[in-house]
């Protein structure tokens, strides 16, 4: 069983979703403690070290990763999934890593 923490951009993501999408996002993060690596899919390019999983009705992405060392995942951001916007998830995950403002 793995062990499941939320960065501060993680924590600060869910606090700003509304209550049934952040209960659903939840569930489908305790899921993520069962097998991480059969959840979700690899991402790919500047988010290669990063895993998706689709939760609350396909609009919004956790993005995690597994640190298989010391059997824990890293829930790094939650948002929604707006191909071609600059607010997409991925698009902002991309800025965080650019700019060295994403912590694990």
């Amino acid at each position: 069983m793995y062990r499941i923490r939320l960065t501060n951009l993680a924590a600060k993501n869910l606090k700003n979703i509304d209550k049934p999408a952040q209960t659903q996002i939840l569930s489908k993060i305790e899921k993520l403690q069962e097998a991480p690596l059969l959840l979700g899919k690899s991402l790919t390019g500047p988010l290669q070290e990063y895993r998706s999983i689709r939760a609350a009705g396909q609009r919004y992405r956790i993005i995690y990763k597994v640190v298989e060392e010391e059997i824990f995942v890293v829930v790094i951001a939650v948002g929604i999934r707006k191909e071609g916007d600059k607010k997409d998830i991925y698009e902002l995950m991309k800025k965080y890593i650019k700019t060295n403002l994403l912590e694990e």
